[in-house]
């Protein structure tokens, strides 16, 4: 039975889960879920998530949302299939896996995500971007990118020497940021440029990158 994904190519949280699925080597069925025009909000599509976000994973009769735990879900049911994304066999890996998951999720996408919302979000909402939040956010985020610096300077990647859901779980927001004026946050700090050129020219992202075209201007 063929996954399916309900989601947008220009969500971050989708791309997030068909970056792992492209990694497993999975098939998969995008569904469009119009989000501009609310779809997400009606009865179908909460009955699949309550909270009306954007991605849904229906695997036969299980259905997911939280694009986060859909990772973990697919890297453990297809871990003998593509890439190893969480080390399940090597439980200090394993435990570094989450726990730079942990800091995307809790330092990293809070600090880049509203520059990226207000950088290209707010005026396809006619609204004028923050300069104020973009400042705020910025400094912050480079004080999170100072410890990925330190980090990435004894590892190849967050959690080890190996590609994993910690780095992988970066790369949707990274790459719409990278569009902004402020990419030198990055540019400018040698290994995180050097783990970003890396992490960026997976085939699995290559492909979902493609169909990201919501920050282009």
């Amino acid at each position: 039975m063929v996954l399916k994904l309900h989601g947008l190519p220009m969500s971050t949280s989708t791309t997030r889960v068909m970056i792992c699925l492209h990694e497993k080597a999975q098939d998969f069925e995008l569904i469009p879920v119009d989000l501009f025009s609310q779809e997400n909000k009606q009865p179908a599509f909460l009955a699949k998530n309550p909270f009306g976000k954007v991605p849904v994973l229906e695997d036969g009769e299980l259905t997911l949302f939280e694009s986060r735990a859909i990772n973990e879900y697919l890297a453990q049911k297809f871990k003998d299939s593509g890439h190893d994304l969480i080390r399940p066999e090597n439980l200090n890996e394993c435990a570094t896996v989450k726990v730079w998951m942990e800091v995307e999720s809790h330092q990293y996408e809070p600090t880049i995500s509203p520059i990226v919302y207000q950088h290209f979000v707010a005026p396809l909402q006619g609204k004028a971007p923050d300069q104020t939040v973009i400042d705020q956010n910025l400094e912050k985020l480079g004080k999170v990118l100072d410890v990925y610096e330190a980090r990435l300077s004894g590892t190849k990647y967050l959690a080890g020497d190996f590609y994993s859901l910690a780095d992988l779980h970066h790369l949707p927001y990274t790459f719409y940021f990278m569009k902004t004026p402020w990419a030198s946050l990055i540019n400018d700090r040698t290994h995180v440029k050097a783990w970003w050129d890396d992490i960026s020219c997976r085939p699995a992202f290559e492909k979902v990158a493609q169909g990201m075209t919501f920050g282009d201007k």
